[in-house]
């Protein structure tokens, strides 16, 4: 009975293995599958196809550290995707949330103060000198939250940087150069904000840096988002 019993334990794990193989087979996009670029293994790894799509890099260094503002901003995104700080959607009293929390903004502001850029400080200006510009601030600036709002940062960088075309197209070089990492893609259905990463998946999609929650990641996330619907994408700063 032992024995029986031994062999039919087995045989619900090895069927029970099987079914959650095919699962996960079949979740797996058909061109992975078909190319053969999906790896079996415990954390079901993906390797995704490299692109050589040249990267275009800003001229500007504006902490003079030696690294474009383009890397800047990358490190700076990737930074908070590493910290992860939950997202968290409050007001606060001078503007800036504490390092744990955040909203998909402040990935924005953060990375570019690693860039050495004050982004409060300059949308703050910009709307006391334009306010008929900034629908969202109503007539009534408040700098401890304006600079959060992905509507105003929208407006700021529609005035002040690069803009840049809202298609993309899966698996064509040409279009892809178009997105490059560093850049900024503003989304809606809800509003959303995040920096394109400089890493790309199997079909040449950038990954985004950023915070839908629950915590700030970077991941392969551009597409559920472009779904939904692009608003924007920015180049910072503007080329001279």
């Amino acid at each position: 009975m032992v024995k029986l019993s031994f062999r039919k334990l087995i045989l619900r794990a090895a069927l029970a293995a099987a079914i959650v193989g095919i699962a996960l087979f079949v979740s797996v996009p058909r061109d992975l599958r078909e190319s053969g670029q999906w790896l079996e293994g415990a954390r079901n790894v993906f390797a995704y196809k490299e692109w050589d799509i040249p990267r275009i890099i800003s001229v500007s260094d504006k902490n003079n550290n030696g690294i474009s503002d383009t890397d800047d901003f990358i490190a700076g995104g990737r930074a908070e995707a590493e910290r992860a700080p939950l997202y968290t959607s409050n007001y606060y009293r001078g503007g800036y949330p504490p390092d744990n929390e955040g909203v998909c903004t402040d990935v924005i502001w953060r990375a570019f103060r690693d860039a050495g850029y004050d982004l409060k400080g300059m949308v703050d200006k910009d709307i006391r000198i334009n306010p008929r510009a900034y629908p969202r601030v109503g007539g009534k600036p408040d700098p401890n939250i304006d600079f959060r709002r992905v509507p105003n940062l929208n407006v700021f960088f529609a005035r002040h940087a690069q803009k840049l075309t809202t298609e993309i197209i899966p698996e064509d070089a040409d279009n892809l150069a178009l997105w490059q990492g560093g850049d900024i893609a503003v989304f809606k259905n809800p509003d959303h904000i995040a920096i394109l990463s400089d890493r790309r998946n199997s079909r040449g999609i950038p990954y985004l840096l950023h915070n839908d929650g629950p915590f700030a990641r970077e991941g392969d996330d551009f597409m559920n988002w472009y779904m939904r619907g692009i608003v924007a994408h920015y180049r910072f700063p503007k080329p001279q």
